[in-house]
């Protein structure tokens, strides 16, 4: 049976909300017009939506295979993919191929459009297979801390976590390949919406997650590939880095984690570096002494919370550290909630941040910057929060302070450092 008529006979659902904005200033896009059809059938569109105020499209029921299929490992595509076509008057159209939808996932799709001078023009993108269905070459073993006295010598004399990587798009031979400037959060995102399933148990995303933040900040810290002669910081092949492709769909729930864990990495003791943690399916690929990304989902099955599942792999001394600065954000956290109640300088420089955001997404009212967080912030912070898919809490931690940054560098176009 073909996957369309599949779906058009089950039950199983996921949501998909899309989220377009000019790739100039981030500003979102109103009315641009959305076109949804199954990936193998592009002419045949299912549904047509259009963008808000903010730039988003209501969140869409679309058909998947049962959950089931992305739980155990098996023969069976456990993903749907679909066709996305944006278009908005003075942009160009972008074409998506292969959105993934998962059962019981929300799904957000991030476009940005470029507008164009003379002749409006296309941009295809092609979402490959994700890696734990799709053939892919397996990761060439390294040794998970780099001496010091060979090529990708430590240069940096503290772990940061970075507003940007650059990703070169292929194996670091191929000279063709592009370079692209990803915002480290979005690069963590991407990979893990690549490479593991969002309908894991959280623990286990959460392993997952910190040894790819700890993988990536390891090529920062140790600025690898430059000292191979390289402009850039990490590829997207799989045989040497972790699989990252471009414009692809983010899992929520993946999202959500990547931003509660922002910042972390894997460390053992007397270590300066992040360790290199490199894993692997564990089924079409077996790997002792690394993490078997099946593996760990079976141990978050079992109830291993996810140091837990980390140790199990890479032994007892692993722990979880944090990075001491963040580069390219206005302001580092504070260390504690800001809420009703809440005053001082950090509240103030929030506000103001809050205040220029909402010049670009009007939902989010203006409000006095006075540094004292009263009903007013609390309000404003919880529509902020609402509108990037955090918790609605009206309480600006850890996650949303960050992410009120990153919309602030965003939207005023400045990366000034801490």
């Amino acid at each position: 049976m073909s996957l369309h008529a599949m779906q058009d006979n089950s039950a199983h659902t996921g949501e998909l909300r899309i989220d377009v904005r000019s790739g100039e200033n981030q500003i979102p896009i109103r009315d641009a017009k959305v076109q949804i059809s199954y990936t193998g059938e592009p002419d045949n569109i299912i549904e047509e939506v259009s963008t808000s105020d903010m730039g988003e499209t209501d969140e869409i029921t679309l058909n998947t295979p049962p959950v089931e299929y992305s739980l155990e490992p098996g023969n069976v595509q456990p993903y749907s993919e679909y066709n996305l076509t944006i278009s908005a008057e003075g942009f160009e159209t972008v074409v998506i191929s292969g959105v993934e939808m998962l059962e019981g996932v929300l799904s957000v799709q991030n476009i940005q459009l470029t507008p164009f001078n003379n002749q409006p023009d296309t941009d295809r993108v092609v979402i490959g297979p994700h890696t734990l269905y799709g053939e892919y070459p397996p990761k060439i073993p390294e040794a998970e801390v780099k001496p010091v006295n060979e090529t990708g010598e430590i240069v940096l004399s503290r772990v940061v976590v970075p507003e940007y990587v650059v990703v070169h798009d292929g194996p670091p031979s191929d000279s063709s390949a592009k370079d692209y400037y990803v915002r480290y959060r979005d690069y963590i995102k991407n990979v893990a919406s690549s490479e593991i399933y969002a309908t894991w148990p959280e623990d286990t995303i959460r392993a997952n997650i910190l040894a790819i933040m700890s993988f990536t900040l390891n090529r920062v810290y140790t600025e690898w590939y430059r000292n191979k002669g390289y402009n850039f910081t990490i590829t997207s092949s799989t045989a040497y880095d972790h699989k990252w492709i471009r414009d692809r769909n983010i899992f929520n729930t993946i999202s959500a984690i990547t931003d509660e864990l922002f910042g972390n990495f894997l460390s053992r003791p007397n270590v300066k570096q992040p360790i290199l943690t490199q894993y692997c399916d564990g089924k079409r690929v077996s790997c002792p002494n690394w993490m078997s990304q099946w593996g760990s989902k079976s141990l978050g099955d079992e109830g291993y919370d996810a140091i837990g599942i980390i140790r199990y792999y890479y032994g007892d001394n692993m722990y979880i550290n944090i990075a001491e600065d963040i580069s390219g954000i206005p302001s580092s956290w504070p260390g504690y909630n800001l809420e009703i109640g809440s005053s001082g300088s950090k509240v103030l420089q929030m506000q103001e941040q809050l205040n220029k955001i909402s010049t670009s997404y009007p939902a989010i009212p203006q409000i006095v910057a006075d540094g004292i967080y009263g009903r007013n912030t609390a309000n404003a912070v919880r529509i902020f929060q609402r509108t990037f898919g955090l918790p609605q809490t009206g309480v600006v931690d850890y996650p949303t302070w960050y992410k009120i940054s990153e919309i602030y560098v965003g939207v005023s176009r400045i990366a000034e450092l801490v």
